[in-house]
C-alpha cells in the first residue's frame, strides 16, 4: 500500500510529470506522466520501443540509484522507487521521449515505519535495513495469490500476517491458462494483470509480508511463452520496474531443471535483474531438490531447496556460504486432499520443519487446501490449520534465540541440535550461549557442551508450551532417559539466558563469523563400488552403493548425498539420490553432445561434522 502522498501536478498537458512530495522510507514514491501525441504516434507499441529511467540521487554522500521505468497502458508511464535514506532526494528523468527527457524533479524521504528490505548478511543469515535488525525468514506457498478474488486473497494475508508468516511465495503470472493470457502476445503483456500483481504485493508489504517472486511456472513455461531470448529480457525487466521498489526477493522460476536450458536461461535473466534492481534483493531460484549447483554462475545469494531428506539439508548448508531456504520439506494435509508424495499429514510436517530448522535451513509453509497448486483451490477453512499453528509456536521460540548466530551441532545423540558457541580470544576452551536439540522419536539423550552452569527447558513443539527445569545444569555432558513424555517429538532448550540477553543488548548482530566447512582428502571413510560398470545410459537406473572402509560410531551416522555431472557441458550438477546405497535413476538433460564423461561425486557428512568425497566416472550415454 502507498503511503498518503500529497502529489504536486505541475500541469494537465500531455509530458507533464506528476510525483509525490513526500514517502517514508522504504516506501514507493511514483512519478508518471503521459505520452505527448506525436511520441503516441511514434511508438504504437511502448512497451518495447520506449526507455524510461530515473537517476536518485540519495542525502547520504550524494550515492546515485537508477531505476527503470515501466509501461502502464495506454500512454503512461510511471517510475516506481522506494528511498533508503531519510531527507530530500533529487532525481533526473533520461528517456527516448524527449518530452520528459532530462527533467529534474525532487521529493522528501520521512522518517520510516518499516524495518526496510531483506539482505543476506553474516554469510548464511538476513536481516532488514533498518540496523541491527534481523529478518527470521518464515514463509508460505500461495501460488494462486494473483487468482483468487480480492476478498479471499485479503482475508487469507491478513490471517497469515496474524499468524507471524512474513514470506509469501506465489506466481507472478498464475497458472498456465492465466499466463497464456497475460502474455499471449509476447510483446505487449496486459498490463491490467500487472496492476492487479502490484496490488496485492503492496498489500502484503503493507502486513509485514514480502513477496518471493516466481517469474513463472515449471515444465519450461517461460521459455514456451516467450521463446526468444529478448522477450524474456524485456519481460523481467518491466517485473523488475514495477516491483523492485517493494519489499520482494526474486526466486526465479518453479523447478528450473524442467527447463531444458534452465542454467543458461535463469543466468541471462539474472543479468537484467542485477542491472535493474537498485537495491539488490535476494535472488535464487525455486528446484527440484536444490539451486545450489547454480551458484558457480555468480548471480546466487541464497540457495533454495525442496527437500525433506537431512543429507542434503545437511550438506548444501555446510558447503555453501549463504542461506539455505528449505521452500518445499513437505506441505501439509489437514484434509484438502494429497496428490504427491511430500503432502502429508500435520504431525508429519511439523517434524521436517523442525528438522530442517537444526541442519540450519529456513523453511516456507504449505498447505494443501490453502497453497493454490495446480489440482487444489484456495479454500480459507484451512487457513488456521494445525500445520499454521506449527508454525507460529516456531516462530515464537526461534524469534527469542540468536538464530542470526545459530549454526548445527554434532556433539548429540539421541537427536539433532543447532547451537552458539565461541572460542574467546583469551581463551583456550569454548564457551557455549545456547543450544537447541531437536528430538523427533523420543529417546535417550546426550550432548556434549562446554563445562558451564545453563538454564534448561524442555519445549513442546505442538502447542509451543515450555517445562523449565527447577535446577541449572553444571557440567558438560547433560545426559537424560528421556523428554518428559514420550507421546510426541520435543525440544530442549540448553542456554546461558544471562549471557544471551546481554549479548543481545550489547553486541552487534553477529556474534562469530561464519566458515565453510572444508572437505576432508585425507582418510576417507568410504569408497563408491557401486556401478561397477564403465558406461551409464540416461533415464536407466542403476545399484549404487558405498562401502565404509571405517566402522567408528560417527562414521556409522554418516549422511549420505551421490550428484552427476558432465563437466564442460553447460549444464548444472544433479543430485542422484541421499542414501548410502539405492537404485538411483540417470537423469535427462546432463549433456547435449554424447557420448560424454560423467563424473559421479560421493558426498559424506560424518557424525561428528567432518565433510569427506569420492569421485568414479563414467561414460555416458543416451538411451
Amino acid at each position: 500500500m502507498f503511503a498518503l502522498l500529497l502529489l504536486a501536478w505541475a500541469a494537465a498537458a500531455h509530458g507533464e510529470v506528476t510525483i509525490c512530495q513526500s514517502t517514508p522510507v522504504y516506501e514507493p514514491c511514483e512519478l508518471s506522466f503521459e505520452m505527448t501525441d506525436a511520441e503516441a504516434e511514434r511508438h504504437a507499441n511502448p512497451y518495447e520501443t520506449v526507455e524510461v529511467r530515473a537517476e536518485y540521487r540519495s542525502p547520504d554522500g550524494g550515492k546515485t540509484m537508477v531505476m527503470p521505468g515501466f509501461w502502464d497502458g495506454g500512454r503512461t508511464f510511471r517510475v516506481r522507487f522506494s528511498p533508503d535514506f531519510l531527507g530530500r532526494w533529487d532525481l533526473r528523468i533520461l528517456s527516448n521521449l524527449p518530452s520528459v527527457d532530462r527533467k529534474i524533479l525532487s521529493f522528501q524521504a520521512t522518517e520510516p515505519t518499516r524495518p526496510g528490505f531483506i539482505h543476506v548478511f553474516n554469510t548464511r543469515y538476513f536481516r532488514y535495513s533498518a540496523p541491527n535488525t534481523a529478518h527470521f525468514w518464515m514463509g508460505d506457498t500461495s501460488y494462486r495469490f494473483v487468482m483468487i478474488p480480492w476478498e479471499t486473497f485479503t482475508a487469507y494475508v491478513d490471517k497469515r500476517a496474524e499468524q507471524k508468516f512474513n514470506h509469501m511465495r506465489g506466481l507472478a503470472l498464475g497458472w498456465e491458462e492465466m499466463a497464456k493470457d497475460v502474455l499471449a502476445d509476447p510483446m505487449q503483456p496486459k498490463v491490467e494483470h500487472f496492476r492487479e500483481l502490484d496490488r496485492r504485493v503492496a498489500y502484503m508489504n503493507a502486513k509485514g509480508i514480502a513477496y518471493d517472486v516466481l517469474f513463472a511456472g515449471d515444465q519450461n513455461e517461460l521459455v514456451e511463452l516467450l521463446p526468444e531470448r529478448r522477450q524474456r529480457e524485456r519481460y523481467v525487466r518491466y517485473l523488475t520496474a514495477r516491483l523492485a521498489a517493494y519489499n520482494v526477493v526474486w526466486q526465479g522460476v518453479q523447478e528450473f531443471e524442467e527447463y531444458p536450458d534452465g542454467r543458461k536461461v535463469l543466468k541471462e535473466l539474472y543479468d537484467v535483474v542485477r542491472k535493474n534492481d537498485p537495491y539488490g534483493h535476494p535472488r535464487s531460484t525455486h528446484a527440484q531438490q536444490t539451486s545450489s549447483p547454480l551458484i558457480e554462475d555468480g548471480w546466487m545469494t541464497y540457495i533454495v531447496e525442496q527437500t525433506s531428506a537431512a543429507s542434503l539439508e545437511s550438506i548444501d548448508y555446510e558447503m555453501h556460504t549463504m542461506p539455505v531456504v528449505n521452500a518445499e520439506f513437505g506441505y501439509e494435509n489437514s484434509g484438502a486432499g494429497a496428490s504427491h508424495p511430500h503432502h502429508v499429514s500435520s504431525d508429519e510436517f511439523r517434524k521436517r520443519l523442525w528438522e530442517a530448522m537444526a541442519r540450519g535451513a529456513y523453511t516456507t509453509f504449505g498447505n494443501t487446501g490453502t497453497y493454490g497448486g495446480r489440482k487444489f483451490e484456495v479454500d480459507l477453512k484451512y487457513v488456521d490449520s494445525p500445520g499454521a499453528q506449527y508454525m507460529t509456536h516456531f516462530y515464537d521460540f526461534m524469534t527469542q534465540t540468536r538464530w542470526f548466530d545459530l549454526q548445527p551441532y554434532y556433539k548429540v545423540e539421541g537427536g539433532v541440535a543447532i547451537s552458539l558457541d565461541y572460542l574467546p580470544y583469551w581463551a583456550e576452551e569454548r564457551k557455549g550461549v545456547e543450544f537447541i536439540v531437536y528430538m523427533a522419536k523420543p529417546g535417550p539423550l546426550e550432548v556434549l557442551l562446554p563445562k558451564d552452569g545453563y538454564d534448561v527447558s524442555w519445549v513442546n513443539p505442538v502447542d509451543g508450551v515450555w517445562t523449565d527445569e527447577k535446577k541449572k545444569f553444571k557440567g558438560d555432558r547433560f545426559q537424560v532417559p528421556g523428554p518428559p513424555d514420550g507421546a510426541h517429538d520435543w525440544v530442549l532448550y540448553v542456554r546461558k539466558e544471562g549471557k544471551k540477553e546481554h549479548w543481545n543488548k550489547s553486541f552487534f548482530l553477529e556474534a562469530r563469523g561464519v566458515k565453510p566447512k572444508e572437505i576432508e582428502t585425507r582418510d576417507v571413510p568410504f569408497a563408491i563400488q557401486l556401478p561397477d560398470l564403465e558406461a551409464l545410459k540416461i533415464g536407466e537406473s542403476y545399484e549404487f552403493n558405498a562401502t565404509l572402509t571405517k566402522s567408528t560410531r560417527v562414521a556409522k551416522e554418516m549422511l549420505w548425498l551421490w550428484t552427476a555431472e558432465v563437466a564442460g557441458s553447460g549444464k548444472t550438477q544433479r543430485v542422484l539420490g541421499t542414501e548410502q546405497f539405492g537404485k538411483f535413476k540417470i537423469p535427462a538433460n546432463l549433456a547435449d553432445i554424447y557420448p560424454a564423461t560423467l563424473s559421479v561425486r560421493l558426498l559424506g557428512l560424518d557424525g561428528a561434522g567432518r565433510l569427506y568425497e569420492a569421485f568414479k566416472a563414467y561414460r555416458l550415454e543416451r538411451e
